[in-house]
């Protein structure tokens, strides 16, 4: 990592500087745009551009001393086009109070003032400059600052802060969207002190799947506590008394049909003899069968 060109008291943790390799945020894609070339580390020999943490963490605190120099939270405009950063953008705003645009953007939602949507930022923060650059083309024409979250094959007409990062892996998104949060909330005092521990988890900020999410929910409630146990012992008691009625050699059934020489349950209740006891009182005022 470069030296840093921040004051010590910013200068990144080195758990900060984990958390940033752990999520991948230093891997770029394998095209590399001309203005991107400042924050490049090295190329890998497979083609992948590898983005310098250094100049991330410093772009990270340049961010957040912009916005914490914005009075009213509300005017900072948070826009994620891209399902990846929807759930960050919506947690940032929530956190320090900016304004979301998660999903699409409408057209006209700063410069035409009858759009029901209209608003009036002072500051747009992008998750991605490609994808949301409806955003950043209506920002020019009303002289709106733009913070984007760039990767090495990013446009960067029309931004002014570019925050060198894999926009494109949903960990990386939403790692520097909680780092952006919480070093707003360290500068404006809302943290005791910078090194006081964020009690609001990485993880909250990381997309997560809806249909994922649902079949999960669905399996865990399938899953009865006990219901295993509860069938196998019936299940036992089917096959034993299947396997005594059908044992020897024909099973019950041939038993039955020999005139009781099987060992199944039909002898135990008494097997022929009692069709033949029961058929006796019936027949007495017959003829003998004999006769017939």
């Amino acid at each position: 990592m470069a030296p840093s060109n921040l004051p010590p008291s910013f200068n990144a943790t080195s758990q900060d500087i984990e958390m940033l390799l752990a999520a991948q945020a230093h891997l770029g894609s394998k095209n590399l745009q001309v203005h991107m070339e400042p924050y490049l580390w090295k190329t890998r020999p497979d083609g992948i551009n590898v983005i310098n943490i250094g100049k991330t963490w410093e772009k990270i605190v340049l961010a957040a001393r912009i916005i914490v120099a914005i009075d009213n939270p509300a005017d900072i405009a948070v826009i994620s086009a891209r399902p990846y950063g929807q759930r960050a953008v919506l947690k940032f705003a929530a956190h320090t109070g900016a304004s979301p645009i998660a999903g699409r953007f409408t057209p006209g939602n700063f410069t035409n003032y009858i759009t029901r949507s209209f608003k009036e930022p002072r500051l747009i923060i992008v998750t991605d400059p490609r994808t949301d650059a409806q955003a950043i083309k209506e920002a020019s024409y009303v002289n709106i600052p733009v913070v984007a979250l760039c990767d090495t094959d990013s446009p960067t007409e029309y931004v002014d802060v570019a925050i060198p990062t894999n926009n494109k892996g949903r960990h990386a998104i939403g790692l520097i969207w909680w780092m952006l949060a919480r070093e707003v909330l360290r500068l404006r005092g809302t943290l005791a002190s910078r090194e006081t521990e964020w009690d609001v988890m990485t993880d909250l900020y990381f997309y997560r799947d809806p249909e994922a999410e649902e079949n999960k929910e669905a399996i865990e409630d399938a899953k009865v506590p006990g219901a295993d146990d509860a069938v196998a012992p019936a299940a036992d008691g089917l096959d034993t008394e299947w396997a005594a009625g059908t044992a020897g050699p024909g099973g019950a059934f041939a038993g039955a049909a020999g005139g009781g020489a099987g060992t199944g349950g039909w002898d135990a209740d008494g097997g022929a003899g009692d069709w033949a006891a029961s058929a006796e009182p019936a027949a007495e005022g017959a003829a003998p069968a004999s006769q017939w």
